[in-house]
């Protein structure tokens, strides 16, 4: 997941034309010159400017303050890969926070899901194998033997087999061994 997200000095407007890169909840009616450039950036790398996409008050939108007090802008903006833009639950500004800044500090509500594995998939990792067998001289020296001439039957490969099915027997080479010389402890 990429999110990117600071003072960008870009007022983004609510144009239609980058509807799908920004929303319809922008503080501005217009883009300035940094706000085109932070929309092309944001489109050529596949991200979503979340922080013009959610409803609030425009008390809520504004991120920075002129010395006087009377101009308001939203400048700091919250940028997500597309692909995890529904991560995002809410951006808002956060009046409270004392920074002792003219900016406002600016909160991003995310959820995250993490995608479990298959079972299949897991079969390998949830395996341990008792390295610490590898201290004894005649288990260290068969695991060395039974590596070495397994890896050594692979070298004389033909260079226009399968490098896929190759790979696929390195890896059942290598844990067959480790099977056969640490022993192996399920884990549950």
């Amino acid at each position: 997941m990429k999110i990117l997200l600071g003072n960008f000095n870009a007022k983004l407007g609510r144009e239609f034309i980058f509807k799908p890169t920004i929303g319809q909840e922008s503080l501005h009616q217009e883009n300035n010159d940094n706000g085109v450039i932070l929309v092309n950036f944001a489109t050529s790398k596949n991200l979503v400017v979340k922080s013009t996409m959610f409803p609030h008050r425009n008390i809520h939108k504004y991120t920075w303050t002129s010395v006087d007090g009377k101009t308001h802008n939203q400048i700091d903006h919250v940028l997500i890969d597309r692909r995890w833009h529904s991560s995002v639950l809410e951006v808002r500004r956060f009046r409270g926070g004392d920074c002792d800044t003219d900016h406002y500090l600016v909160i991003a509500k995310f959820r995250e899901r993490i995608a479990g594995c298959k079972q299949a998939a897991q079969r390998f990792d949830r395996q341990r194998f008792f390295l610490r067998n590898l201290n004894e001289p005649e288990v260290r020296k068969r695991y060395q033997i039974k590596i070495t001439n397994r890896f050594a039957a692979l070298e004389n490969v033909n260079d226009d087999e399968d490098v896929h099915r190759i790979w696929e027997n390195i890896k059942e080479n290598t844990q067959t061994s480790a099977e056969g010389c640490l022993g192996l402890h399920e884990l549950k």
